[in-house]
């Protein structure tokens, strides 16, 4: 991908933003847009960066120290956000590396990530998954158990931002993210991360405050 190519798809992106954004009487500025960069190498990325964006986001730890280090040096500014699934025993390695965490979703990771946060006095902001489709084979934790979830995340001090979803990839995803904008909004929590390449104009529309968009702005992987 080129400069111009990474400018070009930036600006598209953006500007589909703007619309949905004012369509819901809201804001674009009050949207980040993650740059979903896993799977792509370091000669990918800056484009994307040498086009202005600083939001990026991975699903792996290990991938994400592989190239970000680098990349960080180059060029002050980069915002690290975590979108993947998320081991207790990487917690360490996550909060050294990571500036958001968007898939805490059990009370065993919300331990070690506290535990880890106090060890390096370093707080991402964290999110909390929600399975808003009840699916066997996504992470998340189930609606109903959301609010011990979050009553843990308080006890342990995990400074939890808003919530986090993956609507169901075949049905439509308007009816997930208002239910992940109500539940948000009935805990009392301003952020909400929903939306991809496919429907991130929609979560947009629905309260979406982070889009976490890929293929849009990269083209498809390898």
């Amino acid at each position: 991908m080129t400069n111009d190519d990474a400018a070009a798809r930036l600006h598209t992106v953006s500007q589909e933003i703007a619309r949905a954004a004012t369509i819901a009487g809201r804001k674009p500025e009050d949207v980040t847009l993650i740059a979903v960069s896993k799977m792509h190498d370091a000669d990918a990325i800056r484009p994307l960066i040498a086009a202005g964006h600083r939001h990026f986001g991975e699903n792996r730890v290990q991938e994400a120290e592989g190239k970000w280090p680098a990349l960080r040096a180059e060029t002050p500014g980069i915002v690290l956000h975590l979108v993947g699934q998320l081991q207790s025993n990487k917690a360490e390695a996550a909060v050294a590396l990571f500036d958001a965490i968007h898939s805490v979703d059990r009370a065993s990771l919300v331990h070690a990530l506290a535990k880890a946060m106090d060890k390096a006095d370093r707080r991402p902001a964290c999110f909390v998954q929600v399975n808003i489709g009840d699916e066997a084979q996504k992470g998340g934790c189930a609606v109903a158990d959301l609010p011990a979830l979050l009553a843990e995340t308080r006890t342990a001090g995990l400074p939890i931002a808003g919530l986090m979803a993956v609507p169901p990839a075949d049905l439509e995803p308007a009816p997930y993210f208002a239910l992940l904008a109500k539940l948000a909004r009935d805990a009392g929590l301003a952020e909400l991360s929903m939306g991809m390449s496919g429907d991130y104009p929609t979560a947009v529309t629905l309260g979406a405050t982070h889009v976490r968009v890929g293929t849009a702005l990269f083209g498809d992987r390898a």
